[in-house]
């Protein structure tokens, strides 16, 4: 399972690792913008993370003969998620101190331009910013900028991963039955 997970592991953290790094300059400087980052980031973490799929079919066929059960396939997908995770988290946080320290400003600034253009009021403008400078100060820290970024991308993994399961979990009397 080790070799399985790994490999797999390995090659979604890549590829959402990569995606994030050539397109979160696009979103900076407007190409894609923030709104659509978030799109962005998203379809790249489900595309990524259909290796958690690919993994479980795998494991399934070449380790455990065709059988394996829900609880398996979870554990499989799960380790499979963590590994994709924390390559991302590391991605994000190396990329953050290396290219991107003022994005937690240029967000924020994004985002209160955003609710001034909505007809937010300047009560609830300032509400916003005072909350978002609080976050932004906590999200200098390392450790909360890791688990942050490890929120994010952990629930995609953990929806596909269910979603695999379910649909890959096979018994020896399902097997019997073909």
């Amino acid at each position: 399972m080790k070799k399985i997970v790994i490999v797999n592991g390995v090659i979604a953290g890549l590829i959402v690792s990569g995606i994030m790094v050539i397109s979160h300059p696009m979103i900076e400087d407007g190409r894609i913008g923030y709104d659509n980052g978030q799109l962005v980031g998203y379809a790249s973490m489900v595309l990524a993370l259909s290796l958690i799929f690919f993994g479980i079919r795998t494991y399934r066929d070449q380790v455990l003969n065709g059988i394996i059960s829900f609880g398996q396939a979870v554990k499989v997908g799960l380790f499979i998620t963590l590994v994709a995770s924390v390559m991302y988290a590391i991605t994000w946080d190396l990329y953050y101190r290396v290219a991107a320290s003022d994005f937690s400003e240029k967000y924020t600034a994004h985002y209160l331009e955003k609710m001034e253009k909505e007809g937010a009021s300047q009560e609830e403008i300032s509400s916003m910013r005072t909350h978002m400078e609080a976050f932004n100060e906590l999200y200098e820290n390392t450790f909360v900028r890791f688990g942050i970024t490890m929120i994010d991308i952990v629930p995609v993994g953990l929806v596909i991963t269910l979603i695999s399961a379910a649909f890959l979990k096979r018994s020896r009397e399902s097997l019997a039955g073909r």
